[in-house]
């Protein structure tokens, strides 16, 4: 029984991979029409946008959860869990954790912040900088949680300029969107999530734009 129950969930994992849901293809479709976004090659030919890995990727947010003692087990049966080898693992958890984690977990899996400061860091209690989870060795954080966005007060343009000066710091970035129940009851997720979507494309423009131009010729 639990192995027919197994067989099902890859097979519906193995359909992710291969192709994207109607309406998610759909979406993608609408929101590039409506972005506008520029050409991803200089007249010199040179590609400006990165290219995804193409890769399964699972992420696990640890979010305000754990001590010493139940973290150490966590990286423990993360250590003995089996991976499948074109599957990108990333877990995010507390800051004060964070440095501990990756030094006990397998390089196989990558660590990611839950937050990052909008800018290089200064006079912000409380916040951390993308220079300094870059120090401890920190490869991925996560931006636009819905209880950074719907909690803490955070809107779409300052979250937009986080990922931007995370990405210029070389600090991969788990972009994340969503409506909330009211929204997608009341019919505007579409409209909700393009908005999200948005401010992170025309921030990381703004951002890299004069990287871009800077190597015409």
């Amino acid at each position: 029984m639990a192995a027919a129950a197994s067989s099902s969930l890859a097979s519906q994992f193995l359909g992710l991979r291969r192709e994207a849901a109607p309406s998610t293809a759909l979406f993608v479709q609408s929101a590039q029409s409506k972005l506008r976004l520029p050409s991803t090659r200089c007249p010199n030919g040179r590609v400006v946008a990165m290219a995804g890995t193409g890769k399964f990727f699972v992420g696990g947010n640890w979010k305000c959860n754990g001590t010493t003692d139940s973290v150490s087990r966590l990286v423990a049966d993360l250590n003995d869990a089996k991976l499948e080898n074109d599957v990108d693992v990333v877990v995010a958890p507390p800051y004060i954790y964070l440095d501990k984690v990756r030094q006990s977990l397998t390089n196989r899996i990558e660590i990611s912040a839950q937050n990052s400061w909008v800018g290089k860091g200064g006079a912000f209690t409380g916040e951390i900088s993308a220079e300094q989870l870059i120090d401890i060795g920190c490869k991925w954080v996560i931006l636009g949680h819905s209880e950074r966005r719907h909690i803490i007060g955070e809107d779409n343009q300052f979250i937009g300029k986080k990922a931007a000066y995370a990405l210029s710091q070389n600090l991969k970035v788990i972009a994340c969107i969503g409506e909330k129940l009211e929204e997608r009851e009341t019919g505007k997720t579409f409209d909700v999530c393009f908005q999200q979507m948005k401010a992170f494309a025309e921030w990381s423009l703004a951002m890299f734009t004069p990287l871009t131009t800077a190597t015409r010729r």
